[in-house]
């Protein structure tokens, strides 16, 4: 949910609410509802339709599908959708996606995380997917002036999707909220033991 509201989104497949308790601002869930072509899913915020977002086309194989609800503008409260869906692959990939609605600039740079005896460090492009390998990042939301806008951890698994999404809004009307990161899923450093 990277639509910046104090209220917490609920989505509907169906007649059925899936997010059971509603999903808050910057929150990520995983669901399994049987989805298929012509499905919609509805949001709520308090109880007042917010959008809907119809399933056109899925794949034949085995794959996840990432759905991210923000707002459309910053004048407005309308939300807009990213959605990706990602491939069965071996490595661990990560979907890089800006919903931020604002004049801030800022790109993410995903670096070894400070204990690692490498210190490596790549800058991210919105609307790409890139693969990594196994180990622990840290993925950072730098200005343009390289001043520090967020931080956050990522480990990253084999098999595993991930998504990095600059959130937040700069907005003309109401409560702004400032750029920060959802990083999702969060996996376990433990399962690192043994990859290679």
């Amino acid at each position: 949910n990277a639509y910046p509201y104090s209220a917490p989104m609920e989505i509907f497949h169906g007649k059925t609410q899936i997010t059971d308790p509603p999903l808050p601002y910057k929150a990520c869930r995983e669901f399994s509802p049987p989805i298929r072509d012509g499905d919609k899913l509805q949001f709520k915020i308090g109880g007042s339709n917010a959008g809907s977002f119809a399933i056109s086309e899925l794949p034949n194989n085995d794959a996840v599908l990432v759905l991210i609800v923000y707002r459309h503008d910053a004048i407005s409260s309308a939300v807009a959708f990213e959605s990706h869906i990602f491939s069965n692959l071996i490595n661990a990939q990560i979907a890089v996606l800006d919903t931020y609605k604002g004049h801030a600039e800022a790109q993410p740079r995903i670096q070894d995380a400070s204990s690692a005896k490498t210190s490596r460090s790549e800058e991210l492009r919105y609307d790409s997917v890139v693969a990594v390998n196994p180990g622990i990042y840290e993925v950072v939301l730098q200005s343009e002036d390289r001043e520090m806008k967020a931080r956050a951890e990522l480990v990253a698994l084999n098999r595993e999707s991930y998504v990095v999404v600059r959130c937040g809004v700069e907005a003309q009307e109401g409560q702004s909220y400032s750029q920060e990161l959802i990083v999702f899923p969060h996996s376990d450093p433990k399962m690192l033991t043994g990859s290679a």
